[in-house]
């Protein structure tokens, strides 16, 4: 099993960047590929960014690819969201999750463990 914190959200202007971080407990984080989602009031969780176990293959949304990075250190069992040029439709309270399968997935409900989620809000 894996505690996941996440941190780092805040509010921004539009244009602004802020980066997550996602702190996992235990000692098998290298095991688990890693996914960042969000969720806008009066919407569904969705799917932003997610890296394989290893680091070496990256996904992302259509919405945020220019803009987002993902990354992880395994050494410090951290995964990272870099956010830039943020706009104010990216304002939603971000989730991090770890799941045990074998590839990457985009699927909220493939994800096993999950954080509390951190506000990110982003002004116009």
């Amino acid at each position: 099993q894996v505690q996941l914190v996440e941190s780092g959200g805040g509010l921004v202007q539009a244009g602004g960047s802020l980066r997550l971080s996602c702190a996992a407990s235990g000692r098998t984080f290298s095991s688990y590929n890693m996914g960042w989602f969000r969720q806008a009031p009066g919407k569904e969780r969705d799917f932003v960014a997610a890296i394989h176990r290893s680091g070496g293959s990256t996904s992302y949304a259509d919405s945020v690819k220019g803009r987002f990075t993902i990354s992880r250190d395994n050494a410090k069992n951290t995964v990272y969201l870099q956010m830039n040029s943020l706009k104010p439709e990216d304002t939603a309270v971000y989730y991090c999750a770890a799941d045990r399968r074998g590839g990457i997935n985009i699927a909220y409900s493939a994800y096993d463990y999950w954080g509390q989620g951190t506000q990110v809000t982003v002004s116009s």
